[in-house]
């Protein structure tokens, strides 16, 4: 990483110590994790063990590189002017960057104090990890709701629906933006009535700017091989585009801007 500011850390400490984390790679311009080219920060390390992962190699925290969070921040600097005016701005994805909230926020308080916009792309199962410190220098939350039932959930993550739901419920009250993400695998996450259930849920926030509808795909099959893990579904075909669009459809008819 850039480390020209660092001998004058306190610029880019967003007012607080710099932070210690684990950071798997960096994206500087990217441009479907928020509005706007984005600087997105993976970071290593997530509970969730979706079946359809194409980063199950940030599975762990020592996937990644002991960071400090004055180090991401040099070089989030670097590329301010480039970020603005790509009406872009700083996204911190993983992994689950809630494994981390102390260098979240802290990377988090440093975006905003250089003028960024700022998302955070999350599951949500660790949502209570986000304190309101944290949740205060979030300007858009990516949400990735898996399913909307607690078995099929349970399934396709292995981890409980719950948290999840109720970190999108706290997310509404505060009156955070959220883009809702739903990953379209068939046979696993495309029964309709669960779908409808998860539209009529998203509408009712009030919060949620717009759904992305993603078509489930193969590309981080590789990644399961060289880690020698089963990948179970290997069989699994993309959905048609006729059924993608019938769910877009399905969360539009409730309202929501889907794509």
């Amino acid at each position: 990483m850039n480390s020209r500011f660092l001998d004058q850390p306190e610029q880019f400490s967003g007012g607080g110590p710099s932070v210690r984390g684990w950071v798997h790679s960096v994206e500087t311009g990217g441009t479907v994790d928020g509005p706007g080219l984005r600087y997105v920060l993976f970071l290593a390390g997530c509970p969730l063990r979706c079946q359809y992962c194409h980063n199950p190699d940030t599975r762990h925290m020592h996937d990644g590189t002991p960071t400090q969070s004055t180090e991401v921040l040099a070089e989030i600097a670097t590329y301010v002017n480039f970020l603005k005016r790509g009406h872009g701005g700083v996204t911190i994805s993983g992994g689950e960057p809630m494994v981390q909230p102390e260098f979240c926020a802290a990377v988090l308080r440093g975006a905003k104090a250089l003028g960024l916009h700022t998302a955070l792309d999350t599951s949500g199962f660790l949502g209570a990890h986000a304190d309101d410190f944290l949740l205060a220098d979030v300007d858009l939350v990516l949400l990735d709701i898996k399913a909307f039932s607690e078995a099929t959930h349970r399934k396709l993550a292995h981890v409980p629906l719950r948290p999840t739901l109720e970190f999108a419920e706290r997310l509404s009250l505060l009156g955070k933006a959220i883009w809702l993400r739903y990953v379209l695998v068939p046979g696993l996450t495309d029964d309709l009535k669960e779908i409808e259930g998860l539209a009529e849920f998203a509408a009712g926030l009030g919060v949620v700017e717009r759904v992305d509808v993603l078509p489930f795909h193969k590309m981080g099959e590789y990644k399961w091989r060289t880690l020698g893990l089963p990948y179970t579904l290997a069989d699994t075909e993309p959905p048609s585009a006729a059924l993608t669009e019938r769910v877009r459809g399905i969360f539009r008819a409730q309202g929501l801007r889907a794509a």
